[in-house]
């Protein structure tokens, strides 16, 4: 993973929560986590990572902080600690 997605996966769990991160930047932040990605109608994307799932509103907007908090729980719960695993 590059420094580039570090910050990003780093401002994800970053305090307070940000809204200006943008759903392109996470998406390749989590292809280089291994997830697979899949894009539904009405611009929505669904994440899977280690055997779970999330369903994200994309758009050209940043990611609401309900998002990103979703984002947060998600990695967590997948085992991701950017601290840990990917410092920058």
């Amino acid at each position: 993973m590059n420094h580039r997605h570090r910050k990003v996966l780093h401002s994800l769990f970053s305090h307070p929560i940000p809204t200006n991160i943008h759903l392109h930047e996470v998406e390749t932040v989590l292809k280089d986590l291994g997830a697979e990605l899949g894009h539904s109608g009405h611009g929505r994307v669904s994440v899977a990572l280690s055997g779970k799932t999330l369903s994200v509103h994309g758009g050209d907007h940043g990611l609401s902080k309900d998002e990103v908090t979703s984002l947060r729980h998600f990695l967590t719960e997948c085992g991701v600690d950017p601290v840990r695993d990917y410092p920058l």
